[in-house]
């Protein structure tokens, strides 16, 4: 901090920067229930999969997890659960749809 007692430029593009180390995970439907959130933040690690990140939340949600058909990365659909992960990437778990 500077004398003012107020960040400097520098140390707000370090808080900044430290941000992007996350992979924001999105939950629909039963699966928002079932897990008790529709939204979580998960800390990204290097070499870490769409797998992985499946294996962590099953640990955590199992029944929100057997509920998880369908996958999209970034907006995009996804079944190679090998796919890697960068931070930053948007991850969304659905269930089957139904209607009429």
């Amino acid at each position: 901090m500077c004398a003012t007692g107020r960040k400097t430029r520098r140390q707000e593009r370090r808080v900044e920067a430290g941000r992007g180390e996350m992979i924001k995970v999105l939950f629909f439907g039963p699966i928002a229930a079932a897990s008790g959130a529709r939204e979580l933040s998960i800390a990204h690690s290097p070499g870490m999969t769409l797998g992985h990140l499946k294996n962590m939340l099953a640990a955590a949600h199992p029944e929100a997890m057997r509920l998880a058909v369908m996958l999209a990365v970034n907006g995009e659909h996804a079944r190679d659960l090998a796919m890697p992960l960068s931070d930053n990437s948007e991850v969304a778990f659905m269930a089957k749809f139904s209607g009429g």
